[in-house]
C-alpha cells in the first residue's frame, strides 16, 4: 500500500527565522531609547515582579546605528557595531548579546553563533519581559535547526511557563522535538494540547503527529480513531480520506475501507493511479467486479491508470468476472497483441467461442497455436466445435482429428468426431 511512508510526516512546522527576525527586528526600535529618555520614564510596566530596563546612553547610540545598518541591509555592518561595544552592565550586555543572536540568525547558517549569543543575553533573566521571552522562543527555535531537540525543549517549555500562554504552534514544535528524540508516546499529550490550545481555528498538524505516533508505534486502531476525527474536523482535505481505507486495510476492515474509499472518490479525491487501483480491487473483493470494470476502463481511457499489459489483465479479469464475456475477450485480445503470448490468445479465443463469436475465436485460437500454447489438444477441439456451429463440418472433422492425437483431448474428443460425423451426415456435407 501506498502510504507515502507518507507517514513519516516530518512535519515542515517552523516558521521561517526571518518572520520571526521582523517581530523581534521591530522591538528593536522601542528598546533604542537611551536612559534619560524622558518618554521612557513613562513606560508602561511588563510585569509586576520584572521592572523594566533600558540601556544605557552610550551603549543606545551604539545600538540605534546597528539598527540604522540593519534596515539598509547591512547586517555584516551591524554585527561589526554590535561587536565592538564594550558594555559594562549586566542588562548591556544582555541587549547587545541578543540583537547580535538576531543579526546571526537573520543571516542564516549561523544557528551556533546565534545561540551562544543568546544563552548570554538570557542567563542573567535581566532582559524585559519581551525581549527575554522572545529570546527563549528564538532559542528554542534555533536549536531544532541545530537538531539539539533536548535543549529547544526546555526552552520552549520555559518560554510556556516565563510567558504563561498556551501556544498551539509551540505544542507543535514540542510534539516533532519528541519524534526526533523517538519519545512518541510523549507526541500525543503535544499534540493533544495543540488541538485544544488552537480551539475554534483547528490545525492539522497535530493530528498528523498523532497520526505518527500511533502509526510507528503500530497502533492501527488509535490511529483510526484520530482519522476518523479529523475528517469531520477537516472534510475538505482529500489527503485523510485517501489514509483512512489504508488504515481500515490495515485492520483488516475491508467494508469500511470499500465504504470509505468509494465516497473519497465520489467527491473527487482519488487522482492518483494505485488509489484507482486500490478501489477497483476493493470492488473486486468486495463481489462488485462491474463497478471495479468500469472504474479501471474510465481511467485507463483517461491516461490516469497506464495502458500497460498489467492493468489490461487486471481489466480483462474484472470484465470477465461481471460476466462481461464480449469485453473480457476485447480486453484480453488487447492483452495478446500488447505481449504476443500463446496464453492470452488462448484466452481470448475461448471466450469469443463462448460469446458466439466462432470466426475470431479460431483467428484466436490458432494464433495461440503458432506461438507454441500447451495443451493443443484442447485448442484444437475448441476450434473443432468453432468450426461445427459455423457449419464448416469438414474443418471441425480435420480439427478433431488433429485433437484426438493429443493423450489429454482423446475422450471428449471421441464423442465429437461421431457427432461431427454424423451431422455431416445428415447435412449432407463430405468430409
Amino acid at each position: 500500500m501506498v502510504f507515502n511512508k507518507n507517514i513519516s510526516f516530518k512535519l515542515s512546522i517552523f516558521r521561517k527565522v526571518s518572520a520571526s527576525l521582523v517581530v523581534i527586528a521591530s522591538l528593536l526600535v522601542a528598546q533604542v531609547p537611551f536612559a534619560d529618555n524622558a518618554m521612557a520614564a513613562g513606560a508602561k510596566e511588563e510585569k509586576k515582579k520584572r521592572p523594566t530596563r533600558l540601556v544605557g546612553q552610550t551603549v543606545g547610540k551604539k545600538v540605534q546605528k546597528a539598527f540604522d545598518a540593519y534596515t539598509l541591509d547591512d547586517i555584516d555592518g551591524a554585527l561589526v557595531i554590535l561587536k565592538d561595544i564594550n558594555a559594562k552592565k549586566d542588562y548591556d550586555k544582555a541587549y547587545v548579546a541578543r540583537f547580535i543572536a538576531v543579526m546571526h540568525a537573520t543571516k542564516g547558517n549561523q544557528e551556533q553563533d546565534a545561540i551562544k549569543y543568546l544563552k548570554i543575553a538570557i542567563a542573567p533573566d535581566i532582559l524585559n519581559e519581551v525581549d527575554h521571552g522572545e529570546a527563549l522562543k528564538l532559542l528554542g527555535d534555533l536549536q531544532m535547526q541545530a537538531k539539539d531537540y533536548k535543549n529547544a525543549l526546555a526552552n520552549f517549555y520555559t518560554w510556556m511557563e516565563f510567558t504563561g500562554k498556551d501556544d498551539g504552534n509551540t505544542w507543535i514544535k514540542i510534539g516533532q522535538a519528541y519524534y526526533e528524540l523517538k519519545q512518541l508516546d510523549k507526541m500525543i499529550v503535544s499534540a493533544d494540547k495543540a488541538i485544544a490550545s488552537f480551539g475554534d481555528k483547528p490545525n492539522q498538524n497535530p493530528y498528523s503527529q498523532k497520526l505518527t505516533s500511533y502509526y510507528e508505534r503500530k497502533k492501527y486502531k488509535e490511529a483510526i480513531d484520530v482519522l476518523e476525527t479529523v475528517i469531520l474536523v477537516f472534510p475538505e482535505n482529500k489527503v485523510w480520506w485517501t489514509q483512512l481505507p489504508m488504515f481500515y486495510l490495515l485492520v483488516e476492515n475491508y467494508d469500511k475501507a470499500v465504504q470509505t474509499l468509494d465516497l473519497a472518490y465520489k467527491q473527487g479525491f482519488l487522482d492518483k493511479e494505485s488509489q484507482i487501483k486500490t478501489l477497483a480491487n476493493l470492488y473486486s473483493s468486495s463481489e462488485a467486479p462491474h463497478k471495479a470494470a468500469k472504474l479501471l476502463e474510465k481511467h485507463i481511457a483517461s491516461g490516469l491508470v497506464k495502458r500497460d499489459d498489467r492493468n489490461i489483465s487486471i481489466l480483462a479479469n474484472a470484465w470477465h468476472a461481471a460476466q462481461h464475456v464480449d469485453k473480457a475477450a476485447k480486453y484480453y485480445g488487447e492483452l495478446a497483441k500488447m505481449t504476443n503470448a500463446a496464453k492470452h490468445y488462448r484466452k481470448q479465443g475461448m471466450l469469443l467461442k463462448q460469446d458466439e463469436q466462432f470466426a475470431k475465436a479460431i483467428s484466436a485460437l490458432r494464433k495461440a497455436l503458432e506461438l507454441g500454447i500447451k495443451n493443443k489438444g484442447r485448442i484444437h477441439m475448441s476450434i473443432a466445435e468453432s468450426y461445427f456451429y459455423l457449419e464448416k463440418y469438414k474443418k471441425a472433422y480435420v480439427a478433431i482429428n488433429k485433437a484426438m492425437k493429443d493423450p489429454k483431448s482423446r475422450k471428449a474428443a471421441k464423442g465429437w468426431k461421431g457427432f461431427i460425423a454424423d451431422t455431416a451426415r445428415r447435412k449432407k456435407v463430405s468430409i
